[in-house]
């Protein structure tokens, strides 16, 4: 079983990320406060061994705020999760695919955007199927 490790939104788009302990998730919508409402991306999640591969490709230490996404978890694997559910806390996120990186990366890091090319570094978008709350050091565990 993962945890949360950190959360952050983004009230506006292209805005600063915003490190929040306690996020409300509505279904069909996404998180209360951010600017993704709708759609496939409701929600983004990276993975922190994926984020430390990152790093040592690059040779430096980086603050996984500067991905841009929501949510960062450790102790499961987001690769290849396409179509699966994750529970979150209270919440269950449907999977919708791979979060491709843009050219912000690199202008966060020089380099970062080609790195997160492979083996899912840019973490994957999901679609929130619950109302409820996820909070950083909640449980995180694939649906059977």
């Amino acid at each position: 079983m993962g945890k949360v490790e950190a959360i952050w939104l983004k009230r506006a788009r292209l805005g600063p990320m915003e490190a929040n302990e306690r996020v409300t998730a509505r279904a069909g919508a996404g998180l209360v406060g951010n600017a993704n409402q709708g759609g496939r991306r409701q929600v983004t999640l990276i993975e922190t061994t994926r984020w430390a591969a990152l790093e040592e490709t690059l040779g430096q230490t980086m603050d996984p705020a500067i991905r841009r996404a929501n949510v960062l978890v450790s102790g499961v694997h987001l690769a290849e999760s396409t179509g699966r559910v994750l529970r979150v806390g209270g919440v269950r996120l449907a999977v919708r695919g791979e979060t491709h990186p843009c050219h912000r990366m690199d202008e966060a890091v020089p380099g970062l955007q080609a790195a997160m090319e492979s083996d899912w570094g840019g973490g994957v978008h999901a679609e929130v199927l619950d109302d409820g709350e996820i909070a950083v050091g909640d449980p995180v565990a694939w649906e059977i």
